[in-house]
């Protein structure tokens, strides 16, 4: 009793100035309790002090004890002085506030992740970062590192609202194969057939038919940001001579192989001579030096257009690029005219069906990006100038391509979004060792539909994959016994003015012999947003997916 009663006594005389400073913790700790409540304020009068020494003194003598305050909510506002985001991200958990089981659970997996990301953060100079893992459908880990407005000295947070960029695609995905199930779109017709307002193509003097399904795997022809076609056929050109150079040049190492040739010293040299020289030709050769996306004018478009109709006469009278299915070329504007079509096919506008879908998968906090709305939590974006410093992003609008790069969300949005797709993916499985399971808000038919890879395509974000229906997938490979195995899995990464992003699904490998008590979904889903653009995070995405998943693995 005597130390509370002098705990009291010296935090009421302690000088104002000090309230919220080394007096409040000093005396209150010495005194050996825990830490003040959020309650609990600072710069209490002398008699106040007493008033209550002599309530508590009261007390004991006729009546239980009062309990102790509560331990602090790690989720209230901070009292003192916020830590720089790098520190708070660091920093250990209190006694007072144990981790959550999940978290303790894979605590080498989250140590790890925060460290790659940390560095990846650093490498880049990235402001802010945000990432969100979940392990069969329960969120395990979601933090944020560095700081969503820098000028405010905000810091990241699992709340933070950004950017997701070409995420929105594989949302889009969702409202298309909703209409395809509900009979209201039909995949394989002419778009003309919902949006007459597109014209009629041509292709070198021959007709030639844009269809939805092409559309959704970019295999349209229709042009992205890049408006100059010589330049667009030059690259593709380049890339791929230089993966046929690459063929060949693998075959002829497996036939010295096979027939125990060994190079000697002076081949080795040549070799690796020739290497050189054809790494520098490539350097500066005229398809490389090719406009990136960031330094295309349309990606800074200012105008506010009123529906997905109005948007396509950015791009609706312009050539094809490519005959519709022969080659892959990504295209965002491809996506506008997507959006036109679920407005047709569906009756409504686009956005208001967008965001029935966000409701019905519970993405409360998914929005299309609009400069105009309060949006609680949304960062602000950044890139470094010619001088390298670190500056604000032109303002843009982004009502010409909602369909293709348009919404803001978070990482707990994305990893909802995640699951619901592996949920509808994996349920076909189960359904006949519990008959009680829901259905999946796309059936598994259709998940399989999205999911597989599509001739003719590429993925840019990794080499192995192919692009499916609006997703990046990765099949399962292993060449080699006791070697590299190629693990299945499906993600999307998005790049926009100020922000770069990621979606992965890793699927657990699940056969009939053991689904036996599990349900629905089942792998790793992770969602990684970043107010920085141009920053890869797809490899890191499954490096922290395959971290998480050796964790889940170890446990039995």
């Amino acid at each position: 009793m005597y130390r509370l009663l002098s705990a009291v006594t010296a935090r009421a005389t302690t000088p104002r100035g000090w309230a919220w400073g080394s007096g409040r913790r000093g005396a209150h700790q010495r005194a050996g309790l825990p830490p003040l409540g959020p309650g609990w304020v600072g710069g209490l009068g002398l008699g106040l002090g007493l008033a209550l020494g002599v309530k508590l003194a009261g007390g004991l003598r006729g009546a239980a004890p009062s309990p102790l305050p509560a331990a602090p909510d790690p989720e209230a506002s901070p009292q003192t002085e916020p830590l720089p985001p790098q520190e708070l991200s660091l920093a250990p958990w209190s006694p007072q506030t144990p981790a959550p089981p999940h978290s303790r659970r894979f605590a080498r997996a989250i140590e790890s992740s925060r460290d790659l990301l940390h560095r990846i953060k650093d490498e880049v100079g990235a402001p802010g970062i945000v990432v969100g893992v979940s392990v069969d459908g329960t969120e395990v880990w979601s933090e944020g590192l560095g700081y969503a407005d820098v000028e405010n000295r905000v810091p990241c947070k699992p709340e933070t609202v950004m950017r997701i960029a070409s995420i929105s695609k594989s949302l889009t995905m969702v409202a298309l194969a909703k209409l395809w199930e509900a009979g209201k779109l039909d995949l394989d017709v002419p778009v003309q057939h919902y949006v007459p307002e597109f014209p009629e193509k041509e292709y070198e003097g021959e007709k030639v038919s844009v269809t939805t399904r092409l559309l959704i795997s970019h295999l349209s022809g229709i042009r992205h940001y890049e408006k100059d076609m010589k330049k667009v056929k030059e690259e593709k050109a380049y890339k791929a001579l230089k993966m046929m150079k690459g063929t060949m040049e693998s075959d002829q190492e497996r036939e010295l192989k096979e027939k125990g040739g060994k190079s000697n010293e002076k081949n080795d040299f040549a070799k690796a001579k020739i290497e050189q020289d054809n790494e520098a030709k490539g350097r500066n050769s005229k398809p490389g030096k090719k406009k990136n996306d960031f330094e295309q004018g349309e990606l800074y478009l200012k105008e506010k257009f009123e529906n997905s109709i109005e948007s396509l006469r950015l791009f609706k009278n312009d050539p094809l690029f490519f005959k519709p299915g022969s080659q892959f070329l990504y295209s965002t504007f491809g996506y506008t005219l997507l959006a036109a079509i679920v407005e047709r096919a569906s009756g409504y506008k686009y956005l208001d069906y967008m965001q029935k879908i966000f409701h019905d998968l519970d993405m409360l906090t998914t929005v299309q990006e609009e400069n105009e709305p309060v949006i609680y939590n949304r960062a602000r974006f950044y890139v470094y100038n010619k001088k390298r410093r670190l500056v604000n992003t032109p303002y843009v609008d982004n009502s010409y391509k909602w369909a293709g790069g348009g919404f803001l969300s978070t990482v707990g949005d994305l990893l909802k979004f995640g699951n619901a797709m592996l949920y509808g993916y994996q349920v076909g499985l189960f359904k006949n060792s519990n008959e009680n399971l829901l259905p999946g808000y796309l059936k598994p038919e259709t998940m399989v539909m999205i999911w597989t890879p599509v001739p003719n395509t590429e993925m840019s974000w990794d080499k192995e994959g192919k692009y499916a229906m609006a997703w990046g997938v990765v099949e399962k490979k292993q060449t080699y016994g006791s070697c590299r195995k190629q693990r299945h899995y499906a993600s999307h990464t998005g790049g926009a003015v100020g922000a770069s992003s990621v979606l992965l699904v890793l699927p657990e490998e699940l056969d009939a012999e053991t689904i036996h008590n599990k349900v629905p979904p089942r792998g790793i889903v992770v969602s990684i947003i970043c107010n920085m653009q141009s920053v890869g995070l797809n490899s890191t995405a499954l490096k922290i997916a395959l971290e998480f998943d050796k964790d889940r693995s170890d446990i039995p």
